[in-house]
């Protein structure tokens, strides 16, 4: 495989703790705090969520890198930030976990060099360039902290609770 394994081992385990960041900022809120939007935009903590599984691990790993059909979007403009009044939370937060673990042994299989299986999409008419599972998982990683970060503000006005303190 092309890319060493200190790279891939570094890329994953920084994606990994994004990943726990995001969740670690979930812990401990009621069913209530997961579902109500705090910032004007109007999205939810389990709405991020439920956007993290479907825009950035679903179909960066699933569909572009390994090439399945992108049958699982749903309907609506933002469809991918909507969780349903009848939807757990413990069942967006497992879609999320089943994901990582799918994105996970993608990458452990998969050279960082490897290019997509899926053909161009909306992103190379945007200008955007992914070569290649490395660029793949370095936008996943960037878009998860970024995530994380929000939820940082986010769960400091639900509840006071601060991640970092400097």
């Amino acid at each position: 495989m092309t890319g060493g394994s200190h790279e891939r081992d570094l890329l994953l385990g920084r994606l990994r703790a994004q990943r726990q960041h995001v969740l670690d900022q979930l812990d401990g809120l009621n069913d209530e705090q997961v579902r109500t939007p705090v910032l004007p935009s109007g999205w939810s903590c389990l709405g991020l969520v439920r956007h993290l599984t479907l825009s950035d691990e679903r179909y960066w790993f699933e569909v572009v890198m390994d090439g399945a059909p992108l049958d699982f979007w749903p309907e609506g403009e933002n469809g991918d930030w909507r969780v349903g009044d009848d939807e757990s939370a413990e069942r967006v937060l497992a879609d999320y976990r089943a994901a990582a673990a799918f994105s996970d042994a993608l990458i452990a299989t998969t050279s960082l060099a490897a290019p997509p299986k899926s053909p161009e999409d909306w992103w190379a008419a945007a200008g955007l360039s992914f070569p290649d599972l490395r660029s793949v998982i370095v936008h996943v990683l960037v878009e998860t902290a970024t995530h994380a970060g929000q939820l940082d503000a986010v769960r400091e006005l639900i509840d006071g609770r601060q991640y970092i303190v400097l």
